[in-house]
């Protein structure tokens, strides 16, 4: 399973894969999906099992996330 973060800026999104990839994470910006949001937003793939890495990658670096989605 993949999961998703989502946000309202290019510049969380960009922020998130950046601090997520110098921790070995395998994070990938993405279009958001339709079904999420009718925006033009952008998303991050990241794995699951990292839920707790990433929760804590985005308190430390301040990163601002709209949500967290399971896909």
């Amino acid at each position: 399973m993949e999961c998703l973060a989502t946000f309202d800026t290019t510049h969380m999104a960009l922020l998130f894969e950046k601090a997520c990839r110098a921790r070995g994470l395998a994070a990938r910006v993405v279009p958001v999906p339709r079904e999420l949001s009718a925006s033009c937003g952008l998303a991050c793939t990241y794995p699951c099992e990292s839920e707790a890495t990433v929760e804590e990658i985005c308190r430390e670096k301040k990163v601002e996330v709209a949500g967290f989605h399971h896909r």
